[in-house]
């Protein structure tokens, strides 16, 4: 039973820290996309970084009430691709809603009701905001993330994925 019960403690946790990261993630990447864009889409990009702020707060509060430390955000995230403009900022947006549509499928995975419920919504709410960014819709958000669209930088090779901790080397 214990090895049962273990089991079933670290799944919640593990999908939590998953979503928490990607929270922590969201949060520099708007930093970041804010800063390249203007008017109305700034806007939605500050109502966004303030929504990503409180559901990294609501993620932090959850693991804690599990007796869990949460994963602390990282100095500084490495960009999927350069942002030097209003495109690339959308480009960013929309991607960060999608990766974090799939990291919180983490949690709708679980057998806790609550947890899975709790999932489901930030999965619709990060695909209406990945909409909203994008002009369109996936028909199954968090499943198949779409590659960055918007170019690397020249010479370098094509990167995918979320900004991701940067490390000094």
């Amino acid at each position: 039973m214990t090895a049962r019960r273990t089991g079933a403690t670290r799944a919640p946790v593990a999908a939590l820290q998953a979503a928490l990261a990607a929270e922590n993630s969201a949060v520099y990447g708007y930093g970041v996309a804010g800063a390249h864009l203007t008017g109305a889409r700034r806007a939605a990009a500050v109502r966004d970084w303030v929504a990503h702020e409180t559901a990294r707060d609501t993620l932090a509060t959850m693991l804690a009430a599990r007796g869990a430390q949460p994963v602390a955000a990282a100095a500084a995230y490495e960009l999927p691709f350069d942002v030097h403009g209003a495109a690339a900022a959308v480009a960013l947006a929309t991607l960060l809603e999608d990766r974090l549509s799939a990291a919180y499928l983490g949690l709708v995975g679980l057998s806790d009701p609550a947890l899975r419920a709790f999932g489901a919504r930030a999965v619709r709410v990060a695909a209406l905001r990945a909409a909203a960014w994008r002009g369109s819709t996936l028909a199954f958000p968090g499943f198949d993330v779409p590659p960055p669209t918007a170019p690397p930088a020249r010479g370098s090779p094509p990167a995918s994925g979320v900004p991701t901790p940067s490390h000094p080397g």
